[in-house]
């Protein structure tokens, strides 16, 4: 904690199972109800054709995906792993499915986590008794978007749902004992400072355990671009993003891990800004802003 004046989530792993801990990333073949027409076709306007994880094979079933990384040098960096269904909405389809595709993921005890990144709109009681199935296996993380607690900016991102939506899943989430990591997104389009001081205000209302603090950046083939190439999308400078980002980790409760703190586009579809390719760069400032100032996590959280 002293060294990075945040809880980072290598470290907590570190404590929590003793030593490395890497994820494994998984397309489950999900889709997503802001893109199969229930809700809208679109998907959020910064969203690829791909939803994120544009580097996972999807052609290869999720057994085949995991086998795949346990057997390449990566699984040599660790013992124990994380199952992380990232791409899309991983609770998007019907219970026999989920838990199929979820078990088909566990394939040897090396695997000590199954991490879920879903939509609030798309958690039910339902869901929240299969994953309380799962804990008896492996640690059940459930990763939760937010964004903004702005619905103004909502609608405009075509993010489908709204903020009491997202209460209430999260209430459902404490409910049953999961584990919630929060996603939200700094330098969306209209937003300004204030915005994000309401949504950590938001989310200091709230139960929750990890977040991911996410730059918002432009890639290919998507309606932010357009907007980009428009001149109606500006992205933000690197120092607003470190400044802003520090605001969000000082303000934010103590206690909470902080799973991820830029965003990671893909060099082949980033479109910008261009500092985004420089993760170091990203990571390197904030903790230098951090030490700078002597700030550290949760020191004006109330």
């Amino acid at each position: 904690m002293q060294k990075y004046n945040y809880n980072k989530l290598n470290e907590y792993l570190k404590n929590k199972y003793g030593e490395r801990t890497l994820k494994i990333c998984i397309d489950g073949g999900f889709t997503c109800p802001n893109r199969d027409g229930k809700i809208s076709t679109g998907g959020c306007i910064f969203c690829s054709g791909r939803g994120s994880g544009e580097h996972i094979n999807e052609k290869l079933s999720i057994k085949e995906q995991v086998e795949n990384y346990f057997s390449s040098y990566r699984a040599k960096r660790a013992n124990k792993f994380i199952a992380y269904f990232q791409n899309f909405t991983n609770t998007y389809d019907s219970i026999e499915n989920l838990e199929k595709k979820y078990n088909e993921a566990l394939i040897n005890e090396q695997i000590v986590c199954l991490s879920i990144a879903t939509r609030p709109d798309c958690i039910d009681e339902n869901i929240c008794k299969l994953l309380v199935k799962f804990k008896e296996k492996v640690d059940v993380w459930v990763e939760l978007g937010l964004q903004t607690s702005n619905d103004i900016i909502g609608r405009f991102i075509n993010r489908g749902y709204d903020s009491e939506t997202f209460t209430k899943a999260l209430k459902l989430l404490n409910k049953y004992g999961l584990e919630t990591i929060v996603h939200i997104m700094v330098g969306l389009p209209n937003e300004t400072f204030e915005d994000v001081k309401d949504t950590v205000k938001f989310l200091n209302e709230h139960n929750y355990q990890g977040i991911k603090i996410h730059s918002t950046y432009v890639v290919k083939e998507t309606v932010l671009d357009k907007l980009y190439e428009q001149g109606k999308y500006v992205p933000m400078e690197l120092d607003y993003y470190i400044e802003t980002a520090c605001y969000v980790i000082t303000h934010i409760n103590p206690n909470v891990v902080i799973h991820k703190i830029s965003g990671d586009a893909p060099k082949n579809l980033l479109v910008s800004p261009e500092w985004n390719l420089h993760k170091k760069l990203m990571l390197n400032g904030i903790n230098k802003y951090l030490s700078k100032n002597n700030l550290h996590q949760g020191m004006y959280f109330k």
